[in-house]
């Protein structure tokens, strides 16, 4: 009589046991990612033109305004407008070390997180000239 191994199973198990080290190891990465980012406080507009922007934490500059065409992204930094080719390598203990995108779209304006944030992209709809603040988890309020 021939007997059959049942392979099977100890492959299920192994696959599970795999599932839950990844699971495990990318929670120990998100929270240490969270652990190394620093507070910056940011309120975005859409007007008519373009974007304005005010940085209540984090940041050297105060007020940024620009004209931006649909689909166009601007990479802002803790220092201002920048390029992404061209990122400054400035690194001040006492602010937020953050890189992000922000794009007027036809629908709203969307951002996507470089560096320094928790979140990858965020998009809004807001109404002309209604402000949003955003910070380094995403969206916040202004308190």
């Amino acid at each position: 009589m021939k007997t059959k191994m049942n392979f099977k199973r100890p492959f299920s198990i192994i696959i599970i046991m795999i599932l839950l080290f990844l699971t495990a190891t990318s929670e120990l990465v998100a929270q240490e990612k969270t652990a190394e980012l620093k507070d910056f406080k940011v309120i975005v507009e859409k007007t008519n033109d373009g974007i304005k922007m005010k940085s209540e934490k984090g940041s050297t500059w105060i007020d940024l305004s620009f004209t931006l065409n649909n689909d166009q992204p601007q990479a802002i930094d803790e220092y201002g407008m920048a390029e992404l080719k061209n990122v400054s390598e400035n690194k001040d203990k006492n602010l937020a070390d953050f890189l992000f995108t922000i794009t007027k779209t036809k629908n709203g304006i969307e951002l996507k997180g470089i560096e320094g944030t928790a979140w990858n992209e965020l998009k809004f709809s807001p109404a002309e000239n209604k402000k949003l603040v955003i910070d380094q988890f995403g969206m916040t309020s202004l308190n």
